[in-house]
């Protein structure tokens, strides 16, 4: 068959560099595409130099009008704001878009009150939220689908299957999560210099980062119940990777075995979540560069208790890996296509 051709828009951040590293092993498709304002002119192999010999395409301006016409799929890894303009742009061109950002993630009502005013709210009912193991049909239908956040991908991965089967209280829920520097994205600030990150570990945002509607949203809409989020994200100084520590009160008695069961039951299809067994608790150097999501369950029976612990990498699973598997479900491919390699240990 044809390969499908891709444009990445914003390939010279680090969401690029690892979309980079899945296509080009991608049998059935092609990069032909690439913008980056900041180093336009410049090519993808100078601003990542483990693509030499890859992928050497010259970087583009981000002009929508320049993206050529036979282009079959565009992922957009841009700024919130920034991205909605472009998508508005290309929204009525035969092509399949998917959005990196946080600019269809959630409903208008809540970008106004997180982001501010959306440049385009009439695209964001049309678009689909892409948890794949979630929303698989409505993907496959898709002509946009926003990309969930990293934070969101760990907590919704982890608290779906038991909102789904209305065991825990949606109304008192604590994610606790802790993200590797990649997460703040490449471009330089003081907060994330490496004398600043090393040797601290720090939450920020408490009460008020941007991910925390959109766990609400995504998991009240999949549940049909009406979930409520305490999150507090921390900053490790680590590369990459994602740990959410969850916990929730239960409605039910339940034990930790038949609560894997559960779990393991909900995900039994899905090739990209592994559930641990009885009191094994998954950790991030285990699904380092890989799209897997590794969930471990506890649950207190002295208090009727649950802690969920749920382990991405946030540049793969929480981002790039994501959104390559969505490609495949949007355009019929094997859903594991081109991200079938094994987690990098140590």
């Amino acid at each position: 068959m044809d390969k499908k051709k891709v444009a990445v828009l914003g390939a010279s951040g680090y969401t690029g560099s690892e979309l980079m590293r899945f296509l080009l092993v991608h049998p059935n498709i092609e990069v032909v595409h690439l913008t980056a304002e900041k180093h336009a002119g410049k090519r993808i192999s100078d601003v990542f130099p483990h693509l030499r010999g890859f992928l050497d395409l010259e970087l583009k301006p981000l002009k929508p009008k320049s993206i050529p016409k036979d282009i079959d799929v565009i992922f957009a890894a841009l700024p919130h704001g920034t991205s909605a303009e472009i998508i508005k742009e290309l929204y009525d061109r035969d092509v399949k878009i998917i959005d990196l950002g946080a600019d269809f993630r959630i409903s208008n009502k809540n970008y106004k009150k997180w982001y501010g005013q959306h440049p385009c709210p009439e695209l964001i009912k049309k678009a689909v939220y892409g948890i794949t193991e979630l929303n698989r049909e409505k993907v496959k239908k898709a002509k946009l689908v926003a990309n969930p956040g990293c934070y969101p991908t760990s907590s919704i991965l982890g608290l779906a299957p038991i909102l789904k089967n209305k065991i825990a209280d949606e109304s008192s829920i604590i994610v606790d999560s802790k993200s590797g520097v990649t997460g703040a994205g490449r471009s330089p600030s003081l907060d994330y210099h490496y004398s600043e990150v090393n040797e601290g570990l720090k939450a920020y945002k408490v009460g008020e980062h941007r991910h925390m509607p959109e766990i609400e949203e995504a998991l009240s809409n999949y549940s049909g119940l009406k979930v409520n989020v305490s999150f507090t994200p921390h900053l490790i100084p680590m590369d990459r990777g994602i740990l959410s520590t969850i916990y929730v009160n239960l409605n039910k008695k339940i034990t930790t075995k038949q609560l894997i069961g559960l779990y393991k039951k909900h995900y039994q299809d899905e090739r990209f979540v592994r559930i641990c067994e009885e009191k094994v608790y998954p950790s991030t150097n285990q699904v380092r560069g890989s799209n897997y999501c590794d969930i471990g369950i506890k649950v207190n029976s002295s208090n009727n208790t649950a802690v969920i612990v749920s382990v991405i990498d946030n540049l793969v699973k929480g981002a790039s890996g994501q959104a390559v598997q969505n490609m495949n479900v949007m355009l019929g491919f094997d859903e594991d296509m081109g991200l079938e390699a094994t987690p990098v240990f140590p």
